[in-house]
């Protein structure tokens, strides 16, 4: 009778551990089951910022059949440039002047009788400013130079003003802060379309920031985006 009494108590014991164990792995079943699920969402931020450095080329040609006067006639030109920058407002340090290419066309190894002059030089004086607003004002004032008789080669990319915005580790936490937020909206928004509730970060990524013009007619203007990625758990 003991025996037997003995043999039906550990069979309630091994029911009753079977149990436990059915009950723990359920749980972690359903523990893992909501882990499992998530939302995965981009959070997008945009902000428009004023370039605070203006790269001004201006490129001038210079043509004639004399080599030496064609020299004198580049660092005539030259002057006459730097000295009309100069009473823009601008510095020496602010000035670069470039060595000027001559182009011979009797060395080309062809004659064409319908050029006039032989030799032809072509220079670029640069500016490179932190003061956007003083090199826009300065562009069109610069047409006032075609009576010294200078020409402008402005039919070229070498000629194009660039504009850059180089403060950009100033406003990449307040854009970063501001894509997470959108993010979590979206995240929110399907959460209760799902009818679950958003639960803590799973995963986060930065793409990467990119500057470019608002539009082809005020390059000065920059925009700035940056889109961020982020996972979350959905809770039932």
């Amino acid at each position: 009778m003991k025996d037997i009494i003995a043999a039906a108590l550990l069979g309630l014991g091994i029911f009753a551990g079977l149990v436990g164990l059915g009950y723990q792995a359920s749980t972690s079943l359903i523990a893992m089951k909501t882990l499992d699920r998530s939302v995965t969402v981009k959070g997008l931020a945009e902000m428009e910022v004023k370039a605070d450095v203006a790269i001004w080329p201006i490129p001038f040609s210079v043509v004639d059949n004399d080599l030496s006067q064609l020299y004198q006639n580049v660092s005539k030109n030259s002057e006459i440039i730097v000295a009309f920058l100069k009473e823009q407002g601008f510095s020496d340090a602010e000035i670069t002047n470039t060595m000027p290419s001559i182009d011979d066309r009797q060395a080309q190894g062809y004659s064409d009788p319908n050029v006039r002059y032989r030799y032809g030089a072509k220079a670029t004086i640069s500016v490179y400013s932190t003061d956007v607003d003083k090199v826009r004002k300065a562009q069109p004032l610069i047409l006032a130079l075609l009576k010294e008789g200078i020409t402008f080669a402005t039919d070229g990319y070498d000629s194009k003003v660039q504009y850059l915005y180089n403060d950009l580790n100033t406003i990449k936490p307040e854009m970063i802060q501001q894509a997470t937020k959108n993010a979590r909206e979206v995240a929110d928004k399907f959460a209760k379309d799902s009818q679950s509730q958003l639960g803590k970060i799973m995963q986060a990524s930065q793409g990467q920031f990119t500057i470019t013009d608002r539009d082809s007619n005020t390059p000065y203007i920059k925009q700035v985006r940056v889109v961020s990625t982020v996972t979350y758990y959905l809770i039932d």
